[in-house]
């Protein structure tokens, strides 16, 4: 299995309007930097994903927004939503008994870090993740504190 942890690009600020503060966080739209932003990772992503590719994305408006600029395929993940545990995201993709699959999960921070941590070095600690960056995982051979080893990682904000 490869694992895609991409998190979503830069978005407007939840507004302080009436309703549930959850239902307006859902709600963020990308700014135009976060548009571009998007575009670059998925540029990067799309030569080097096989085809059958699955996309995770999470229900939050500016996950789907990033995930459009790579496909319109992308299946709604309500267990990669903003808040949920880095155990919930695992399990929505797999990790890491889907073998033969390369799964691209598109949601949060600090969620992503704390995967992205718990799978290279065993530990719960979240690691720094920029917009649109994106880091590509697979599971790692022998018994290190990790179970997976960095392939790549791009962040947009690099070119």
């Amino acid at each position: 299995m490869q694992l895609i942890l991409w998190r979503h690009a830069d978005a407007f600020d939840a507004s302080a309007g009436a309703g549930d503060a959850r239902q307006r966080d859902l709600a963020r739209e990308l700014t135009t930097k976060g548009e571009k932003q998007a575009r670059k990772t998925a540029e990067w992503l799309r030569p080097r994903l096989p085809a059958g590719t699955t996309i995770l994305v999470s229900p939050a408006v500016r996950a789907m927004q990033t995930a459009r600029q790579l496909t319109a395929e992308g299946v709604r993940c309500d267990a990669i939503a903003p808040d949920m545990t880095p155990q919930s995201m695992l399990d929505a993709a797999g990790w890491p008994d889907a073998t033969d699959r390369v799964v691209v999960v598109v949601s949060h921070q600090p969620t992503l870090g704390r995967v992205a941590s718990l799978l290279l070095t065993g530990r719960d600690q979240s690691l720094g993740f920029g917009k649109s960056a994106a880091w590509w995982l697979e599971p790692a051979a022998g018994d290190g504190p990790g179970q997976a080893k960095l392939r790549a990682a791009f962040d947009a904000a690099l070119l």
